[in-house]
């Protein structure tokens, strides 16, 4: 199973990105996050549903000193990555 996610709300300077590949880490999910120019988060998680929707219920809390709005997911076709890592700004 493999999810896009769009994060916005106080995402960025919050170690979001950082957090975000320790929980998919630990979950066992592959796929990667980065920022966004807009302030923006974004986001592909892939791996065993139960663990990708864990990660989509963390995000939508984040660590503790992010303020999550909002976050849109939608299923994508399953791509070719062997791990979680964080990507540059776009």
């Amino acid at each position: 199973m493999a999810t896009h996610l769009l994060i916005t709300g106080t995402v960025q300077g919050v170690g979001f990105r950082e957090y975000m590949r320790r929980e998919a880490e630990v979950l066992g999910v592959a796929g990667w996050v980065r920022n966004r120019r807009d302030g923006s988060v974004e986001a592909l998680v892939q791996g065993d549903p139960d663990a990708v929707r864990k990660v989509i219920e963390w995000a939508h809390h984040g660590p503790r000193s992010a303020r999550v709005s909002g976050v849109k997911a939608v299923g994508v076709d399953d791509i070719e990555v062997a791990r979680f890592e964080i990507q540059p700004t776009v």
